[in-house]
C-alpha cells in the first residue's frame, strides 16, 4: 500500500466516522427509532453521503482525488 493510498483510506474513514458518530446521535435523539435500528440507520446516510478519495497513478505519478455529492465533478486533492 503507497503513501497516497493509506492517506486516502485514512480520509474516507476519518470522514465516514465523522458523519456515522453525528447521525447516530441525531438519529438516537430526534427519531422513535430503538436498538439496532439507530446505528443501521446512521451507517447507511453516512455511507451515502460520506466523500470518496481514492488514490490513481496518472503521468505525473500518483494524485489523490476526491469525489462528493454536494462538490460538482471530482476534486485533485494532492
Amino acid at each position: 500500500m503507497t503513501k497516497l493510498k493509506t492517506r486516502a483510506f485514512l480520509y474516507q474513514l476519518g470522514g465516514f466516522a465523522i458523519l456515522f458518530i453525528s447521525f447516530k446521535y441525531l438519529v438516537g435523539t430526534y427519531t422513535n427509532l430503538t436498538g439496532m435500528w439507530v446505528p443501521m440507520t446512521a451507517f447507511v446516510i453516512g455511507t451515502i453521503l460520506s466523500p470518496k478519495f481514492q488514490a490513481i497513478k496518472t503521468k505525473e505519478g500518483e494524485r489523490l482525488f476526491m469525489k462528493w455529492m454536494f462538490i460538482k465533478g471530482i476534486k485533485d486533492i494532492s
